[in-house]
């Protein structure tokens, strides 16, 4: 096995090099990786109510819609078992490529599904079994590039920077995601319902064949290479975790409720409020998204360099309580109408979820030893999707549906913060400390 060669032949001068390469290659994984979820996102709000729901009330449809777009959410910890298993027994090199080739191979058939009009509900069931295959991709990807990266560091000290890069792609694929529909929706116009909307879809296979290429030039990290020589490996990393970790599996799970539930409220259900609700326009929106991209270019690396400095959980908190505020502030813009003020609130969203998202790479793998990282971080980063990220637009919908008003659903934001709050308070901080192997 190619990850039993000696732990210590590496020289200082390519240990950096290997760093370099494997953040440069969690990075740009992940980013393709998220340009296919968000892509599927941003689409939902904007293309697949009317498309694969046309009977539906406008908002019924939406509901529909984001009902299909939830299913890749509660696939997500399914993959981060399948993944997590795979990764702490055979690498996180092996089980990178595989989650990019299952990721992308779904978005492209994704862009190929005939609409109702010709195959009628059969198009809705393809695209739930297609957003199945996306989350289960997904699901696996996210700790195989964190654990890429920081189990490459050479020194305690820098593990929340090192590891906030792959959460730079996040934000990245969002940006890439965001700007392909804005690039189509301009040069199909009124074809955007038709076709244009299938182009970004069709156009992922090729930034999948630019990951693959990337991620088959990189070694395994000298954390598991040194697991595979001291024979430490488990046989159901899985099932060990759970019965060792189920305190900070829960833990980790819950504290990403005010990180990821606002996150896909700000980022994909702001397409439906903001065209069906306020009558923004389409691309007006989008471009108020990709500039929220772009500041997190800036936000989660430097948040990330900040844990190290002031703690994880510091850090963290600050983010959450932010966050909690500010759902109030952000639909309190939005519903102005006034475009700078819907914009400011648009950009502004991701300052207080960046302060949480740039450490919480390091903040959840610090919490699980090594041999059952993969499994330990992925299963309590996932498992947040079924109660966060995959319910909080049919839960946003369903409130404003019911009330009309925003107000609803900036309380459900303080709530979730709340949640986060107590959470985070009761995880161990591990920064600048030695990480557990056993």
């Amino acid at each position: 096995m190619a990850a039993s060669a000696g732990v210590s032949t590496i020289d200082e001068a390519e240990h950096r090099r290997q760093l370099r390469r494997a953040v440069l290659a969690g990075t740009v994984g992940t980013a393709i990786e998220w340009y296919d979820f968000f892509l599927y996102s941003t689409v939902t709000g904007l293309v697949f109510a009317r498309l694969f729901f046309p009977k539906a009330d406008p908002f019924v449809g939406t509901l529909e819609a984001f009902g299909v777009y939830a299913v890749g959410f509660v696939a997500r910890p399914i993959g981060a078992a399948i993944f997590g298993h795979y990764g702490d027994r055979l690498g996180r090199k092996a089980a990178l490529i595989a989650t990019l080739l299952l990721m992308g191979i779904a978005t492209f058939m994704v862009a190929l599904v005939p609409g109702y009009n010709r195959i009628g509900i059969w198009g809705a069931v393809l695209l739930t079994v297609l957003r199945f295959i996306q989350g289960i991709g997904v699901g696996g990807e996210w700790g195989g590039s964190v654990l890429l990266s920081m189990e490459w560091a050479q020194s305690n000290q820098h593990r929340g920077f090192i590891a906030s890069w792959p959460q730079f792609g996040v934000p990245a694929g969002l940006f890439l995601a965001n700007l392909a529909v804005l690039g189509v929706s301009a040069i199909s116009g009124d074809q955007f319902l038709t076709w244009g909307w299938r182009i970004p879809f069709l156009l992922s296979i090729v930034l999948i064949a630019i990951g693959l290429y990337i991620r088959l030039g990189i070694l395994e990290t000298p954390v598991f290479r040194k697991l595979v020589v001291e024979r430490k490996i488990v046989k159901a990393p899985v099932l060990e975790v759970v019965r060792r970790n189920p305190k900070e599996i829960v833990l980790t799970a819950l504290c990403r409720m005010a990180e990821q539930a606002p996150f896909y409220l700000f980022t994909a259900f702001i397409f439906a409020y903001g065209t069906e609700a306020l009558h923004l326009k389409r691309d007006f929106l989008l471009v108020g998204v990709l500039a929220a991209a772009a500041l997190s270019f800036v936000s989660i690396p430097l948040f990330g360099h900040l844990s190290d400095r002031f703690g994880r959980k510091r850090v963290y908190m600050i983010g959450a309580a932010l966050t909690g505020l500010y759902g109030f502030a952000y639909f309190g813009l939005l519903d102005t109408k006034i475009p700078a003020l819907v914009i400011a609130a648009i950009i502004l969203s991701m300052i207080p979820h960046d302060m949480m998202y740039g450490p919480q790479a390091a903040l959840i793998a610090e919490s699980f030893p090594g041999r059952l990282r993969y499994s330990g971080a992925s299963l309590g980063y996932q498992l947040s999707s079924l109660i966060a990220g995959g319910p909080a637009p049919i839960i946003a919908s369903s409130l404003f549906s019911r009330y009309r008003s925003s107000t609803p659903i900036a309380i459900f934001i303080f709530v979730c913060a709340v949640i986060t709050l107590i959470a985070v308070s009761m995880l161990k901080d591990h920064t600048n400390k030695a990480m557990a192997e056993d």
